[in-house]
């Protein structure tokens, strides 16, 4: 079983046991977080119903701080000594998916796949 969630504008495909890394949280570590699922899938069965998605729990537990790649922004304009140079370090929250609740899901929304 798997699970398309949401966080901070991104969706990611996760799975128990899964460790992440999503935008970054206010929460500590040790703390549980719980995100929202847009897709969940058990075997052949499809799950993308709103109202049985949001019987869907999708729990993880926080590691840690982490930050991204160095990202460099350089601007430049030609014959007026015009330069400036900055850079940017994203931060994020790793979590590692420790549940995928999703025995309350109704045949309501459901597909079989072929």
């Amino acid at each position: 079983m798997y699970a398309i969630v949401r966080s901070g504008g991104t969706q990611q495909k996760v799975a128990v046991g899964d460790v992440i890394e999503i935008d970054s949280l206010t929460d500590q570590v040790g703390d549980s977080v719980s995100l929202t699922a847009v897709l969940v899938v058990d075997g052949d069965t499809v799950t993308t119903d709103a109202a049985a998605l949001s019987k869907v729990a999708v729990s993880a537990e926080v590691l840690g701080r982490t930050k991204g790649p160095k990202i460099h922004i350089l601007k430049y304009k030609n014959k007026t000594g015009y330069r400036k140079r900055q850079g940017h370090r994203q931060h994020y929250t790793q979590v590692k998916v420790t549940a995928i609740d999703a025995k309350k899901l109704s045949s309501s929304g459901e597909k079989k796949g072929s």
